[in-house]
């Protein structure tokens, strides 16, 4: 076939270049963020609260561990306030920051828990039924998944590492309510007392897990829809990031 016979090229259409928001919009998208933090920190306060006591009470470590992994997610709601407040808004030094703390908060309770629930199998201390703790766990079930994937939503809108690991944080509690749901049922009904502190090494397994995920900055290469244009410090320096560019790049 001679280039005179040849089928006449079909037009290439243009990658669609990603939508990039205005400094407002993401104002506001932060301020949504911090509004589900604060109303993470609420729920997690009492959480945390009810589950230690009825933890102590019952003698039940998965209890325990639970309400410490409330308090634990209570400050990386801490933390995401801190980072939507003020300047801090459109700093990327600030999520970076932000980042961090929110993964150091898994590391914070896995070696208690795992502890005390190898201790509590080998002395093979029966927990006391706590129907209070089954009824929190329920609870956990089935709020803080909206809580997750709300957070989640918004923090592919904003390009933010850290809000995406707190949506995790409340995406594992309700995981570990879930076992935890388990592990007090089967001791309530069945007499099954090594699920209590065998879920508490599911606790401290799967908190290490998600740590070391949030430390690497898992779902930085989203990055800010500003794309650098309203970050004051703009970066991504994290190995994740490596090689791949920025959805908003010219």
């Amino acid at each position: 076939m001679t280039p005179l016979d040849a089928p006449p090229a079909l037009p290439v259409a243009p990658a669609p270049s990603a939508p990039l928001i205005t400094r407002e919009r993401y104002a506001e998208l932060a301020r949504r963020a911090k509004l589900l933090s604060w109303l993470s920190l609420a729920w997690m306060t009492v959480e945390g609260g009810v589950a230690i006591a009825a933890g102590v009470v019952a003698g039940s470590i998965a209890l325990i561990g639970f309400g410490l992994d409330s308090a634990i997610e209570g400050f990386a709601s801490v933390i995401i306030v801190w980072r939507f407040t003020g300047h801090r808004v459109f700093s990327q030094a600030a999520e970076d920051r932000a980042q961090k703390l929110v993964a150091v908060q898994f590391f914070l309770l896995a070696p208690y828990v795992a502890f005390e629930s190898v201790k509590t199998l080998l002395a093979g201390d029966h927990p006391d039924v706590s129907w209070v703790g089954i009824g929190l766990s329920v609870g956990s079930v089935i709020f803080m998944p909206m809580l997750a994937v709300a957070k989640q939503r918004l923090a592919d809108q904003l390009g933010s590492a850290a809000t995406a690991g707190e949506g995790r944080q409340n995406m594992l509690c309700a995981y570990l309510a879930g076992a935890l749901m388990i592990g007090l049922l089967g001791n309530a009904v069945v007499g099954a007392w090594w699920l209590d502190p065998a879920v508490g090494l599911l606790i401290a397994g799967v908190a290490v897990k998600e740590g070391l995920e949030a430390w690497r900055g898992e779902g930085c290469c989203v990055s800010s829809p500003l794309d650098g244009a309203g970050f004051e410090d703009a970066c991504c320096e994290d190995e994740c990031c490596a090689g791949e560019s920025s959805p908003t790049a010219s």
